[in-house]
């Protein structure tokens, strides 16, 4: 490590014991919370007493520049950390594509365990497992991002005894993230990102007293193993989540049950797929438009296959047979027309532009926001 950098060793105990400052920080957004994220970690002094962990949503084939980014525009390193790595303060881990990052028994895991929210990485898996291993000595920051992914961790990162730090949406280019855990968490910050800056780099050299975390709300809290680690088995072993629904999950089809949280309703399927209830709805859109453009492309087909059927028995003089051909090639022009309209026109809701930002970001390893940090 660099000359002059703190260390601290982490330790979770109970009781009286006293500990300076706290182990860990956490950190999630998606889109636009690169700039903010590379702004915040241009804040952090070199001899930060912590460790940093990012979670930022990126499609499963990206390669992601953001460690390269972050290193740039601060004086922390920053790196994609490897399976089962040790933790050490002054430096920040990116969680890399297509993977869940976990802190497991005070070391990093790397899962590809079922998606959250959509999503691998997801925020929430990193807040839980953290909020589990360190309890009190956790700080969470949500940042810029769309729809909801971070509110279930950041309600165990405050279940547990941790700081729960939101970025002001009036600042945040995609306000959903914020107002989300806002709304449903009792937050103990809502600031813009220089003045998070100072408040971690603040309370990261301040005692923390480690107490027992607080009795856990959350299903996951009741499990051996976080389901992002691989997974559930509920249709074997158990417990439900809560009450079955009528609903199907729309990774892999299975059964879902529903569990409500305060305010905040969740969905798990058996195998350990997880979705708030905005994070369902949008997944449910995405699986409505991929059906609707495979109703267009079968019905396309059809109408080829009609088009040539047609043909072939008009040159045999089977003119009543052409004829019924030709009509089911009219048929299916008009509702493969009706459906590309309403496609076309979003009049079948598309999914949130959360998604396609987080692709467009992650893929080149760019963003728009980034760009500027990236010529620091």
């Amino acid at each position: 490590m660099a000359g002059g950098m703190q260390r601290c060793r982490f330790r979770v105990q109970s009781g009286k014991d006293l500990m300076p400052g706290y182990a860990v920080i956490v950190v999630g957004f998606s889109a636009g919370g690169v700039e903010a994220m590379t702004r915040l970690a241009a804040g952090l002094p070199r001899d930060l007493p912590a460790a940093v962990f990012v979670v930022h949503h990126f499609p499963g084939n990206s390669v992601s520049a953001l460690p390269n980014i972050l290193a740039r525009s601060g004086s922390l390193p920053a790196l994609h950390p490897a399976h089962n790595q040790q933790i050490e303060p002054g430096y920040i881990y990116v969680a890399p594509p297509d993977r869940h990052m976990l802190i497991i028994e005070r070391r990093i895991h790397l899962t590809r365990g079922p998606r959250e929210n959509g999503h691998r990485p997801a925020i929430d898996p990193l807040f839980r497992t953290a909020a589990r291993t360190f309890g009190p000595r956790v700080m969470g920051v949500l940042l810029s991002g769309a729809l909801d992914d971070g509110t279930v961790g950041m309600m165990a990162v405050k279940q547990h005894g941790g700081v729960a730090i939101v970025q002001d949406p009036r600042e945040a280019l995609y306000a959903g993230i914020p107002e989300s855990a806002i709304q449903r968490v009792a937050v103990d910050h809502v600031l813009t990102v220089k003045q998070i800056g100072q408040l971690l780099t603040r309370l990261s050299r301040e005692p923390v007293g480690l107490q027992e975390g607080g009795q856990g709300m959350l299903p996951e809290d009741q499990e051996d193993r976080d389901p992002a680690q691989a997974g559930t088995a509920r249709i074997e072993d158990g417990p439900f989540p809560g009450p079955p629904t009528a609903l199907t999950c729309p990774d892999c089809g299975g059964a879902i049950w529903e569990n409500v949280s305060g305010n905040l309703v969740r969905y798990r399927c058996h195998v350990g797929h997880a979705y708030t209830a905005d994070s369902m709805v949008d997944a449910q859109a995405a699986v409505v438009e991929t059906a609707l453009w495979t109703a267009v492309r079968a019905l396309e087909e059809k109408g080829e296959l009609s088009r040539k059927l047609a043909e072939r028995t008009r040159s045999r003089g089977l003119d009543r047979l052409a004829a019924r051909y030709q009509d089911a090639v009219e048929s299916a022009e008009r509702g493969s027309n009706a459906i590309r309209q309403l496609l076309l026109s979003g009049t079948a809701e598309a999914p949130t532009p959360d998604r396609s930002m987080d692709s467009q970001e992650s893929v080149t390893g760019w963003s728009a926001d980034a760009a500027g940090a990236e010529r620091m």
